[in-house]
């Protein structure tokens, strides 16, 4: 472990002239100007038409804006678009761009200096989403919502340039969350003339308007940003943002040394805390260890994320011991939740990082969320065993054997709830899959008991309560369960439709209601987001969503 710091701390010296390279020659670059950070996981683009990860996603953040952009309540607000206007039948929205947003200077402009942003640049972008020929697995944020033509694909006149300064966006029917939708990285606005010289490379060529510029990227090692002087943005007293000279993103795999370098200064900040280090960092009950205390910023805040048991609802592609017909007794399913507690397995697991999931579906940390307007299940093994003798299972009824499929990732997690159905009288068998083989099974239907988890894409409910109506199936949508009920589908079509928040919110946890009452999932808790930050960063503040917004942090 030592060895690989070593090495990425000699790497970081190499760094250094690149660095030096943002500033002008009356002044250095030094580390209180360079934000750096390590991205774990795979970065295979810095094109927002594929930012369908956190990688991608807090790469392309830093180099690009789109027309709206969330604020820190998670409410959309005005980016590039100044103002937006909605019709008042909801199917048509009008967004007046700001006349000082420019690309970046790049050699793809003539004379190398960046021009400015129009509206049809924003055509261009959208529609290169829906190319078949872009690949991009963002079209769906316009797909089925878009005004289509009658094949269902969408229409020619859904994105008009009415000049330069205004852009309309024409819906088939209104879509309360649109403008959430907007905010997505895939919404970003790129230049037709860079992706055109560049292609498929346009992933390691990127030109934005955002606060920092691409400099360089040494893949598996680092990619460099510098400020953009150019940057449309200030701050409150008019300066200029963005405060940082760089920002320097590197690939330590080994979570491990992840930390260690962490820990060494060496990194500015840490998402996320594995299970070795978190151990290391947190007492049982969530709080900080005293040889940490001090040391750097932590920072535990609900994310957008609910980690939970699926049960399939149709035994169509069930085979084998899969199709045991008792998980569609719908008391099964309700004895399966209440035989887990959730308090201790996030005591035991997690040292409490998360809330169990003792409501519905929709994570706490939505606004929609109301855990006594929505009750759902609490440890009660007592109740669970009464619910499986009237389905006629356990003592003097028919034994009850199921198959439950995960991943080696949450084994332990599987067997621990295995042991507390054994104690209800379930005995769970444990089937590990590799991570691509167990999603391509739930997809297809031929899981009927599985370990799963939904990561908001977008800050409404809608996002969450979609996986249950009954034409979002699986393997094309995100209705995993095939859950299918009458009810429920009209609630979940009111609700796109009313634009009232308050009455929406209320359509949503009658949706999640009937979840909770038919349990075609176990919500097993709802996830927070632990930040590790160095005590000398400013301006850096965690939200639901694991945004990584960088033009406002500063160095002290």
């Amino acid at each position: 472990m030592l060895s690989v710091t070593r090495r990425f701390a000699g790497f970081l010296v190499s760094l250094l002239p690149l660095l030096a390279g943002c500033s002008g020659p009356a002044e250095s670059t030094d580390s209180r100007r360079v934000f750096r950070y390590n991205q774990p996981e795979s970065l295979t683009s810095l094109d927002p038409a594929f930012a369908r990860n956190q990688a991608n996603t807090w790469a392309v953040t830093q180099l690009y804006n789109g027309l709206v952009e969330l604020d820190d309540q998670l409410k959309p607000g005005p980016s590039v678009a100044r103002r937006y206007d909605i019709s008042p039948d909801g199917r048509r929205y009008t967004f007046v761009l700001r006349p000082d947003v420019r690309f970046h200077d790049a050699d793809v402009f003539p004379g190398g200096k960046g021009r400015r942003v129009v509206a049809s640049d924003f055509v261009y972008s959208f529609r290169r989403l829906l190319d078949p020929g872009t690949a991009s697995p963002g079209g769906w944020i316009f797909r089925g919502k878009v005004l289509e033509k009658p094949d269902g694909e969408p229409s020619d006149t859904c994105f008009v340039a009415v000049n330069d300064s205004t852009l309309r966006v024409y819906l088939k029917e209104p879509f309360i969350p649109f403008l959430g939708i907007l905010t997505m990285p895939y919404a970003y606005v790129v230049p037709r003339e860079a992706v055109q010289k560049y292609g498929k490379d346009f992933r390691e060529h990127p030109v934005g308007t955002g606060p920092f510029r691409f400099h360089l990227w040494d893949e598996g090692n680092a990619i460099i940003y510098h400020r953009n002087p150019g940057y449309w943005k200030k701050d409150a007293q008019g300066r200029a943002l963005p405060y940082l000279d760089a920002v320097q993103i590197s690939f330590i795999q080994d979570r491990k040394t992840e930390f260690l370098t962490f820990t060494q200064g060496k990194l500015d900040f840490l998402s996320g805390v594995r299970s070795g280090s978190r151990d290391l960092i947190l007492y049982p009950d969530g709080t900080v260890r005293e040889d940490f205390r001090g040391k750097f910023r932590f920072e535990k805040v609900p994310y957008l994320n609910t980690e939970y048991l699926g049960i399939q609802q149709d035994p169509t592609n069930l085979r084998g011991a899969a199709a045991n017909p008792a998980l569609r007794d719908k008391r099964v399913r309700q004895a399966l939740n209440y035989a887990l507690n959730k308090p201790e397995f996030l005591a035991y697991f997690l040292s409490n990082v998360g809330k169990p999931g003792n409501s519905g579906f929709v994570p706490m940390s939505l606004p929609s969320f109301n855990a006594q307007l929505v009750p759902g299940y609490t440890y009660q093994p007592a109740k669970a065993r009464e619910l499986l003798k009237a389905a006629g299972y356990g003592p003097g009824g028919k034994p009850l054997r199921l198959r439950l499929n995960t991943v080696a990732e949450t084994k332990e997690y599987a067997e621990y709830y295995q042991k507390k159905w054994a104690e209800v009288g379930i005995q769970v068998d444990i089937d590990v899959s590799q991570g691509a083989a167990h999603g391509e099974m739930i997809d297809n239907g031929r899981a009927a008991f599985f370990t799963r988890s939904w990561l908001g894409d977008y800050p409404d409910a809608e996002n969450y309560l979609a996986l249950f109506y009954s034409k979002n199936f699986a393997p094309a949508g995100p209705n995993k369960t095939h859950f299918k009920n009458a009810a429920y589908d009209r609630l979940y079509e009111l609700a796109k439709l009313e634009q009232d928040t308050e009455k929406r919110y209320d359509l949503y946890r009658q949706m999640d209601r009937i979840i909770v009452e038919e349990s075609p999932v176990i919500a097993v808790y709802y996830d927070e987001l632990v930040r590790l930050t160095q005590n000398n960063v400013r301006g850096l503040t965690p939200n639901p969503m694991n945004q990584l917004v960088l033009e406002r942090v500063r160095k002290e």
